[in-house]
């Protein structure tokens, strides 16, 4: 069964025309005209029971409006969807009890008031047992090491801090169904770290499905099996990270240093024979482009025992390049043309 199913939705927005100057803002005032924007464009997708989905997209792609959507809080203009079994917007009592929402740059704690207050109280919002209450508080207290920070008002929490209390306020009803926007937003790596672990274990332990939209792409590449690409309302890509790398990742990088010189001509013909492409600064350093469907233990073989290499380094296919290409093309089909129209022997850089 889908968690997340929706077809053809479409979200359209009027947007109101302001005239210039002076007496423009005085006719606006009785007389208005409008735009119509389009923000989601007849997206259709499903997210399978379980599943870490990334949705992912720049400014102004349609990211926050589809969540907007699937959590109710916005009515699509026409399509289809539901979220839980539950169409969010008809039956927004019984389909809330059912998902957990962060927003990174919204809090759902209340301000001035201690966080186990605000805890006490969403209980009351979701109508959560004394006992199943205290049993899930516990677990998501000792797993995010929050018991030194129950008691203190939230405004004095770091941003680190907060974002692990806002995540146990959105799961303190034990949702099936998490939708996470920018949960590590403005987070050191340290802290970054720790909430991936967090939610890569709810996933395993309790089968929670959750979709991520981010900006950060190493939250993708920690805990998604599959992206979602969203660009000017449309869906550009939706498939398994591996299979972004793989369709329209340019090759690997493998960077040597070596303890005595050693010539570029002389690293050309240990791989002679071999589609790939050497680049040097000096004598003591070079890079060899490796593309995507050969073994970068063939080429290590022809060169390791014949070099005196002091370091290597094996540098993979960036994904922020790749989804940048994608971006910058229009469709992930567009992408994938101009990388199999790439002169091999010229791709000297990831």
């Amino acid at each position: 069964m889908a968690a997340i199913d929706v077809h053809d939705l479409r979200k359209t927005f009027k947007v109101q025309k302001n005239r210039g100057g002076l007496k423009g803002a005085f006719v606006d005032l009785f007389k208005r005209e409008y735009n119509e924007v389009t923000a989601v464009k007849d997206i259709s997708f499903q997210i399978p029971e379980g599943e870490i989905c990334g949705y992912i997209g720049e400014n102004g792609a349609g990211k926050s409006t589809t969540i907007k959507m699937l959590t109710g809080i916005l009515v699509p203009t026409s399509g289809r969807l539901t979220v839980g079994g539950y169409v969010p917007y008809e039956e927004r009592e019984k389909f809330v009890r059912n998902i957990g929402v962060v927003f990174g740059q919204r809090s759902q704690l209340w301000w001035d008031i201690g966080v186990i207050e605000s805890f006490e109280l969403l209980r009351k919002v979701y109508r959560v047992e004394e006992a199943d209450y205290k049993k899930r508080l516990d677990e998501l207290v000792e797993r995010l090491e929050l018991q030194e920070l129950l008691n203190r008002p939230v405004r004095k929490l770091s941003l680190g801090q907060r974002m692990r209390c806002e995540l146990v306020a959105a799961l303190l009803h034990n949702p099936s169904i998490v939708f996470l926007d920018e949960p590590t937003i403005g987070l050191d790596i340290v802290v970054k770290s720790e909430i991936r672990s967090f939610l890569k274990d709810m996933n395993r332990e309790h089968g929670t499905t959750i979709l991520l939209t981010t900006h950060d792409l190493q939250d993708i590449e920690a805990l998604c099996s599959r992206v979602i690409m969203l660009d000017d309302g449309s869906i550009i890509y939706d498939g398994g990270l591996d299979e972004l790398k793989q369709r329209w990742g340019t090759g690997r990088e493998v960077v040597f240093q070596f303890g005595t010189a050693t010539k570029l001509n002389r690293l050309e013909l240990l791989t002679e024979g071999m589609p790939v492409k050497w680049t040097a600064e000096n004598n003591l350093g070079a890079t060899v482009w490796i593309p995507l469907e050969m073994n970068v233990s063939d080429v290590l073989g022809r060169v390791v025992g014949q070099a005196d290499i002091t370091d290597i380094k094996i540098i993979e296919t960036n994904t922020d390049d790749i989804v940048r290409s994608i971006y910058q093309s229009g469709s992930a089909n567009k992408a994938e043309e101009a990388n199999l129209a790439l002169p091999r022997e010229g791709a000297g850089h990831v």
